[in-house]
């Protein structure tokens, strides 16, 4: 599975450009992916924070992640601005009967595919041998530009997840 993405991030964005990740429950369609990255797009380039235009930046990545990215060295991002974009959220999750907030679902890289597990399984999931430390995780908790690139994809050892779960030796 081809998990390179770094070279669809715009490199003109400021590295604490902040970011949000949307994890949807399932896999789009590719007529839903068509649609949805134009309705990111028109939300890009219409984005405003108290009247002015956000440098903004959005991409569905692997049919399954929406990332909204914005950068506040022209144009800091407040409370309206970022309502916006959530209702944009929870306009596609109404209008493809999706869930994108669901932050209880983690993705994992298992066989060449991303699956999705919930947290209450991932001790099952550790025993029975199916996730390990160098599993690939999708740490949907990164903030920034920089995060983005070097944090999301990541080994389950150097995310969150080692710290709170044990794993037996690899």
């Amino acid at each position: 599975m081809n998990l390179h993405f770094q070279d669809l991030i715009p490199k003109d964005f400021n590295d604490n450009s902040r970011v949000w990740i949307y994890q949807c429950n399932r896999l789009f369609t590719l007529s839903e992916v068509l649609q949805i990255e134009e309705l990111l797009e028109d939300f890009t380039k219409s984005w405003q924070s108290h009247g002015a235009k956000v440098k903004g930046y959005a991409n569905l990545f692997f049919g399954q992640f929406i990332i909204l990215m914005a950068d506040e060295t022209a144009t800091g991002v407040g409370g309206c601005s970022i309502d916006s974009s959530v209702r944009l959220i929870k306009n596609i999750e109404q209008d493809y009967n999706v869930n994108l907030f669901e932050r209880q679902m983690l993705a994992f890289v298992i066989k060449e595919r991303i699956q999705l597990l919930p947290m209450e399984q991932l001790n099952y999931a550790i025993e029975n041998g199916f996730i390990n430390t160098d599993t690939l995780y999708f740490n949907n908790t990164v903030q920034t530009k920089k995060e983005l690139l070097s944090n999301w994809i990541i080994p389950v050892k150097q995310s969150w997840l080692a710290k709170r779960f044990s794993f037996a030796a690899n």
